[in-house]
């Protein structure tokens, strides 16, 4: 019948791109007349009536899934203005990992500018803000900043001195670790949420906080920041 002519005619220029597409070594005009042959066959066979004659496919290989490159801290932004929170509570507590000697605001004071990092092993969300702050301390760690993370759990066996020591082996935690079982920095802070990251100045000011896991924005913010305390 003259529809289905139609259609096989169409099936036929389709089937030709389709062929010249995926391999781009066959022009053409070859594609074409490799499917003219197959068609050309289909055409003469018997179908029953309205019945569709059918073109196979041809077999496609699906692109490869890119692969991302790893996240990397975007560059900083100039200086900027920075509020004043308030005075950042003292830490009190006496169990440290990561360092020779618990670390005080007042022994630095005057000196560095330091990021507090509220965390507890189990929280998803800490495990995927150690990174930018491993970054951090790895990138400006020295006279004038210093990395203080706060360990405080919620469960009870994040409360075991061990497991929070294989924590920070597994999940590279290298900068220091306050351990604060009994919640006397967390309250101090008056701190709700894991992660919360503070941003304290040489007066031991507050000047920054962030609550949550980073994302490329608030990592630069946080970043800037540093920068900008660091020059202070």
């Amino acid at each position: 019948m003259p529809e289905n002519r139609f259609i096989i005619v169409i099936l036929w220029v389709i089937a030709a791109l389709i062929l010249a597409a995926c391999n781009a070594e066959v022009p053409f005009e070859e594609a074409l007349s490799e499917v003219e042959s197959v068609v050309e066959t289909t055409a003469v066979a018997p179908t029953m009536p309205h019945s569709t004659p059918t073109l196979e496919s041809a077999t496609q290989t699906p692109p490869a899934t890119p692969t991302l490159a790893p996240t990397e801290i975007p560059p900083a932004k100039e200086t900027v203005n920075l509020p004043d929170l308030g005075p950042a509570p003292e830490f009190t507590n006496q169990v440290w990992l990561n360092t020779d000697a618990p670390i005080t605001l007042a022994s630095v004071q005057g000196e560095k500018a330091v990021l507090v990092e509220f965390w507890t092993f189990g929280c998803i969300n800490c495990k995927r803000t150690i990174p930018w702050v491993r970054e951090w301390h790895e990138k400006y760690s020295g006279d004038e900043f210093v990395v203080v993370s706060v360990h405080y759990p919620e469960f009870n066996y994040e409360r075991e001195l061990e497991n929070v020591r294989n924590a920070t082996v597994e999940l590279d935690v290298p900068y220091s670790v306050a351990i604060d079982n009994e919640g006397t920095t967390w309250r101090a802070y008056k701190q709700r949420y894991w992660p919360t990251t503070y941003l304290i100045d040489k007066n031991g000011r507050i000047r920054l906080q962030h609550i949550g896991e980073f994302r490329d924005s608030s990592a630069a913010e946080m970043e800037a920041a540093i920068q900008t305390l660091m020059a202070q």
